[in-house]
């Protein structure tokens, strides 16, 4: 395959933007939809809109077959051991948030710790505040280095018979270098620490089997992957979930309800309270399915040459500082991060708006990180395979007018 290929089946790509050709460059927030999973939507809204699991017509048993197979494709696709160990969300925030409610809830007391890095996103940091409030618990940070590198020789003392739970992103939304999570996962085995992984970047950049990272949590979007929002994964493994409290209560998360006490039903379902987004949980199929077709080869060195194009040309452009510098055989992923000396982030965002160009601005979800380095904020620009060596270099031509302008 090839990129224009690719661009084919994605339908938003064709439009134009202030009379300019659409270049999106925003795709670390959200990706573009795949037009098989346009038409995955379609198709059960209009014809297999019933709810899952309850009743015994054609309609409910349709989707509620489309729906549990997208947990066995879920399951299949990161290598988890068992379909019982995938429980849908509305995507990465709201996994993280079930992970820290129901994990706290049983494990967490006062004066346990929680780690969590200098570069998370915001749903890797709040719900882990709120839970150390409500137990009396205590937030560790494991930091940064100036080239965004996590501190990994620190991590071993930091962890302490008292911490219950190291959480890591696989990738920084801001920073675009893989982390070292099987390492990681290795140090906190050792000192017998479990860890939760956000992957919404890592899901995307990387082939990701849980089961080989030894990861107890991996938590993943759907909007990232090219899938419908409000989708979204939380990998646990069942020795976990098992002893995990629930996180919501109402139906299906059931197995009997009495006014003497509720027993819960068996995984996954003790954490799929209610009716789920079920005309939407079904597009991680074909999504998953397109994810599979980027793993070839030729593609991927098309891919990785206009990344290495724009890293390059970044570089090259004067008073430009970017954030996030691999080191030896690091991968960094296409997304580039940066600030320019006497130009505002927004400012030159709304600028190369104006061209055609949507590209991020501001804190990124990630204000610690943003107070690390001495900004307010920064640009970033973050492909995906879509994105043509052609539109990469009429960004950064387009960033060079911007430039000229403000400065």
């Amino acid at each position: 395959m090839r990129i224009q290929e690719i661009r084919n089946m994605f339908p938003a790509l064709s439009a134009s933007v202030y009379g300019r050709p659409l270049v999106y460059l925003d795709n670390a927030a959200t990706s573009q939809r795949l037009d098989g999973v346009v038409k995955k939507m379609d198709d059960l809204a209009l014809w297999t809109n019933a709810n899952i699991h309850r009743a015994v017509h054609k309609l409910a048993a349709d989707a509620t077959e489309e729906y549990e197979s997208t947990r066995d494709a879920v399951r299949d696709f990161i290598g988890a051991e068992s379909r019982e160990e995938i429980v849908f969300t509305s995507g990465t925030t709201d996994s993280i948030n079930l992970a820290a409610f129901s994990l706290g809830e049983t494990f967490v007391g006062e004066g346990d710790e929680i780690i969590v890095t200098e570069e998370e996103h915001h749903s890797n940091i709040v719900p882990w505040q709120m839970l150390c409030l409500r137990k009396g618990a205590t937030l560790k940070v494991l930091g940064v280095d100036d080239d965004g590198h996590l501190k990994i020789g620190d991590l071993e003392s930091l962890i302490t018979d008292r911490t219950r739970l190291v959480a890591v992103a696989h990738i920084s939304n801001v920073l675009g270098i893989v982390n070292p999570v099987k390492e990681i996962v290795s140090i906190c085995h050792s000192k017998g620490c479990p860890v939760l992984i956000d992957g919404a970047q890592g899901i995307v950049h990387e082939t990701v089997d849980v089961r080989d990272l030894d990861c107890d949590f991996y938590a993943l979007s759907g909007h990232k992957i090219y899938a419908a929002t409000g989708t979204g994964v939380l990998y646990g493994k069942k020795k976990w979930l098992d002893r995990m409290v629930p996180y919501q209560g109402g139906g299906e998360m059931i197995s009997t309800v009495s006014f003497s006490g509720t027993t819960y039903a068996p995984l996954p379902g003790k954490f799929e309270a209610g009716t789920r987004n079920i005309n939407a949980i079904p597009t991680l199929k074909p999504a998953l399915e397109f994810l599979k077709l980027l793993r070839d080869k030729e593609l991927q060195e098309e891919i990785t040459g206009v990344r290495d194009y724009l890293g390059s040309a970044l570089q090259q452009l004067g008073k430009v500082r970017l954030f996030g510098v691999p080191r030896g055989t690091e991968t960094k992923i296409p997304l580039f991060s940066f600030t320019v000396d006497g130009a505002h982030h927004e400012d030159l965002a709304l600028i190369l708006d104006k061209m055609g160009i949507a590209v991020r601005s501001g804190q990124m979800c990630a204000e610690p990180l943003m107070d690390r380095y001495g900004v307010t904020g920064m640009t970033r620009v973050s492909l995906a395979p879509y994105n043509t060596l052609e539109e990469a270099e009429y960004f950064v031509n387009s960033l060079g007018k911007a430039i000229s302008m403000l400065i």
